[in-house]
């Protein structure tokens, strides 16, 4: 590295990753008056302009906004299976090609990846749900992983700043698994799903489903409309870009607010190599990065680290960080990093009919799905498993593309096509896969990527509680749909959907005790005090909520801290 051309710039802090936590890093030390530099190893793209599928219809698409097949099969193999990947969206995805990584034989852990300025912020289904006390307390009560060295106390103010900043849609309910939050006006049920919903109520007295809690903006604020956002227009388009702001991202709120404080320098198509380690003040000095384009080398300097490049980004350059002090990884004397990864339990669930409303349809493609809190296990454990689950989905009017695999000929035939089928409900199981030592990410001892970097090798698999539980998501959607009436109630379970929740989490862990954890309660690394990490990585559990609310809360809570240290000379 030292052979090749070098360039010296120091900052306050240096910020790896642009993604829902990197920008939430951002905009919170560059508001605080620090200058910061945030290194994205991706392309830049410009909020608006660079959202090339926005606004497209499908007749304007090749193939009706599907991706060519040859094209898909040979460059995306594994992003193709993630819902989201399309003909006007593909761009916001990383080519498995150029982009590889490494799977143990016997094992499938698909890697969702968007390596651009923004990152999945961009992608992301914006899902937004607080965790609950519970959720911060499972691992101590039950003995599955390691106690988190805070609780929902500590994050709960956090929870309220990042929420009233992104703009969350939803409904109080006074849920003590689901703590309510700072909503803006919920974006409410098609009658479907209001008729499903008084269904459940009727059935049962232990749950409840309720509109999706979103990061969409319904009435905006005064502190949306000042970075140029808009009230969501119902395209259900998110994952093209929405140059409205309507949703949350890094290009439309966080990047933003940190640019024009004038404290804020962005450097794109940069990969970093490997943190720096000084011996001598027992800190880190800065990083190494490559450009991805002339593969030059450069090192930037900075006073605080935070790595925010995703769990599998960060693994990989905690783990290439290598020196004589950490010659297993950087910051890594527990040898946790790279251990515990977690994702979502997911794709496993059931769909049923609803025999009435034929004489209505919805207008405008909402964005947001229904939602049923957990409901399992929530004071002791009462099932055959720890932890539990609760159900996203929505409710619909099947339309022609359900209808595909129809045999038949003849005009009459073709008519039918044009009116509308039965409306239909899904419920989608989201559990909580268990930590487990096992199930990790390394270095790949022999592969590397086209710039020098070993590639990641994921070793992962679901663990009994984990099959128990996908097993009683399938079981239990199915259940409630007959009990509440459902017509041709059919279940799913895709075994092999390892990593397609896309909320990878836990490969540095935050915990209480420096041998067996990464990360203390301010998301500081045990063993040098000036990085943090604040992206997924950091999760010392999954819980069953969407995790990036979580993320958001956690980033502003550091920078917080980390501030506060700088001001006093602490680190």
């Amino acid at each position: 590295m030292e052979k090749n051309k070098t360039q010296t710039a120091e900052f306050d802090v240096l910020i790896v990753g642009s993604g829902i936590s990197g920008g939430w890093a951002a905009k919170e030390f560059c508001e605080k008056g620090m200058k910061t530099l945030v290194v994205e190893r991706g392309r830049f793209v410009e909020h608006g302009t660079d959202y090339f599928g926005e606004n497209k219809d499908p007749w304007d698409m090749k193939f009706r906004d599907d991706v060519d097949r040859k094209l898909a099969n040979t460059r995306y193999p594994i992003q193709k299976r993630c819902y989201a990947f399309k003909d006007s969206t593909k761009h916001f995805f990383a080519d498995d090609v150029d982009h590889p990584y490494s799977k143990e034989e016997g094992t499938n852990f698909e890697w969702i990846k968007g390596f651009h300025l923004g990152g999945r912020s961009l992608l992301w289904h914006r899902q937004s749900y607080r965790w609950s006390e519970m959720d911060f307390e499972s691992n101590a009560r039950d003995g599955y992983g390691t106690d988190w060295p805070i609780r929902y106390s500590d994050l709960k103010p956090w929870y309220d700043y990042v929420e009233e900043f992104v703009g969350v849609s939803g409904t109080l309910e006074g849920l003590a698994q689901l703590p309510d939050g700072v909503f803006l006006p919920p974006i409410g049920f098609n009658c479907a799903e209001e008729d499903f919903s008084k269904r459940v109520r009727e059935a049962y007295d232990d749950r409840v489903l309720i509109p999706g809690r979103c990061a969409h903006l319904t009435e905006p604020q005064p502190i949306h409309i000042e970075l140029g956002r808009g009230t969501c227009q119902s395209r259900n388009q998110c994952q093209r870009g929405c140059s409205l702001g309507a949703y949350f991202s890094s290009q439309s709120a966080t990047l933003p607010a940190a640019e024009r404080t004038g404290n804020l320098t962005i450097v794109t198509d940069s990969l970093v190599h490997s943190i720096i380690y000084d011996g001598e003040s027992k800190k880190a000095s800065g990083v190494r990065v490559i450009n991805s384009k002339t593969k030059e080398t450069n090192i930037f300097k900075a006073r605080v680290i935070f790595l925010c490049a995703s769990t599998l980004g960060t693994t990989q350059i905690l783990l290439n960080s290598t020196s004589e002090y950490f010659p297993n990884g950087f910051a890594n004397s527990s040898d946790a990093v790279g251990r515990y990864l977690m994702d979502h339990l997911c794709s496993a669930g059931a769909t049923g009919e609803i025999d009435a409303f034929e004489d209505r349809y919805y207008i405008g493609r909402k964005p947001n799905s229904i939602y049923m809190p957990r409901f399992t296990n929530l004071t002791r454990d009462e099932e055959d498993f720890v932890r539990g689950f609760a159900f996203q989905g929505s409710g619909r009017r099947k339309d022609w593309k359900d209808r595909l695999a129809d045999k038949g000929f003849g005009a009459d035939f073709k008519e039918s096509f044009k009116t509308p089928g039965v409306w239909e409900i899904n419920l989608e199981g989201y559990g909580e896969m268990l930590p487990d030592a096992g199930n990790r990410a390394s270095l790949h001892k022999t592969k590397k990527d086209q710039w020098g970097l070993p590639q990641i090798h994921i070793d992962a698999k679901f663990g009994e509680n984990d099959k128990k539980i996908r097993k009683t998501m399938m079981e239990t959607a199915a259940e409630i749909m007959k009990k509440t009436g459902l017509k041709n109630v059919q279940t799913y379970d895709t075994e092999d959907s390892l990593g397609l929740g896309i909320h990878e989490m836990g490969t540095a862990r935050m915990g209480r005790n420096p041998k067996t954890s990464v990360l203390n309660g301010h998301n500081q690394c045990h063993d040098v005090d000036n990085v943090f990490i604040t992206d997924g990585s950091a999760m010392a559990s999954s819980a069953c909520q969407n995790p990036s609310l979580t993320y958001m809360a956690l980033t502003a809570r550091a920078v917080d801290y980390a501030v506060t240290n700088m001001k006093n000379h602490k680190i």
